[in-house]
């Protein structure tokens, strides 16, 4: 299996700390995000990674280079200062994807979630990590009936930025900046996306507080 991190944004609530420095190069207890994903990538045994590059792409690309000290083969999907989102970036990556089921991991989380080993059905597009909802956050994202994502009333699951796809999801996309959040939403009421629960450490490295609470706890 490939992994792909996210790793293209701008970290607009973490200025100016991001002014000067990519969020996934944000160092939480002495390491930065995005290296500590790249250590338990390794450590699962996959070998191949790809990163999309956006703001300030140049330092994570100086700082990790081919992935040969982290005993891993890295590509890089530039996207430059046009930065695509979340479904636009994975469309741009396919090429560097291959034919099977990928993972991806967005770089601003900081969890100690096992890399998802999830064999998907022949009929599931993919496999959703969902983890109980923050109380910074007013809702939630998803359900899980029956271990189908689900969209539900009153959704008490928010998506953890973790996720297997089949790369054939993507398919029928067009090239551009879009969000993969309505694809899974469309996905989840055909009932073609998996899902299942993680309730340990995990958080969203989003704004200074939560930085400074996952720094400091």
């Amino acid at each position: 299996m490939i992994a792909m991190l996210l790793a293209a944004g701008r970290g607009e609530r973490l200025r100016p700390l991001t002014d000067s420095t990519p969020k996934s190069l944000v160092e939480v207890r002495g390491e930065s995000l995005l290296e500590r994903h790249l250590r338990n990538i390794a450590k699962a045994g996959i070998s191949d990674v790809v990163i999309n590059l956006g703001w300030l792409g140049e330092q994570i690309e100086a700082r990790v280079a081919d992935g040969k000290k982290f005993g891993l083969q890295v590509e890089y999907s530039r996207e430059g200062n046009d930065i695509l989102e979340t479904g636009g970036g994975i469309h741009n990556a396919l090429h560097l994807l291959g034919a099977d089921p990928f993972l991806v991991i967005n770089a601003d989380i900081y969890t100690d979630m096992p890399i998802p080993d999830v064999a998907l059905s022949a009929h599931e597009v993919g496999h959703l990590i969902l983890v109980p909802t923050p109380a910074y956050r007013e809702h939630g994202d998803f359900d899980i009936v029956g271990g189908k994502v689900d969209n539900g009333r009153r959704p008490q699951l928010t998506f953890s930025g973790v996720a297997i796809y089949r790369p054939e999801f993507f398919a029928d996309c067009e090239a551009g900046r879009f969000s993969i959040v309505p694809m899974l939403r469309e996905a989840a009421d055909e009932g073609i996306l998996s899902g299942s629960l993680f309730e340990g450490l995990w958080a969203d490295v989003g704004t200074h507080e939560r930085l400074a609470a996952i720094e400091y706890s």
